[in-house]
């Protein structure tokens, strides 16, 4: 056993605002055949899922919003069965209000 120090690291900023949603919406991933998720929260520029399967980092994924269809993202981290996915074109302004009012969960 040794002695270390320690210090608290900055968060990253985030780009953009995040809401709590709830929506069903399956995922393909390079490989296997579609699968069920949540997705958890959105922003414009990616979303949180809760997964029913294990997802790897750097992974590309296809995720299928209802009301706005396929969306492509990377999985940018991955704990358990709740990853992290970043979207390779941001969603509109228009499109993330229209889903928040339609998926959003009180705060």
């Amino acid at each position: 056993m040794f002695a270390a120090e320690y210090a608290p690291a900055e968060r990253p900023v985030r780009r953009g605002r995040r809401a709590p949603v709830a929506v069903s919406a399956p995922v393909e991933q390079s490989g296997m055949a579609r699968t069920l998720c949540k997705v958890m929260d959105l922003s414009l520029h990616g979303c949180r899922l809760l997964t029913f399967s294990a997802m790897a980092r750097d992974e590309s994924i296809w995720l299928t919003i209802p009301g706005l269809g396929v969306v492509a993202a990377i999985v940018v981290w991955a704990d358990d069965l709740v990853a992290g996915c970043q979207f390779l074109s941001p969603l509109t302004d228009e499109t993330f209000e229209s889903l928040v009012l339609r998926y959003g969960l009180p705060h």
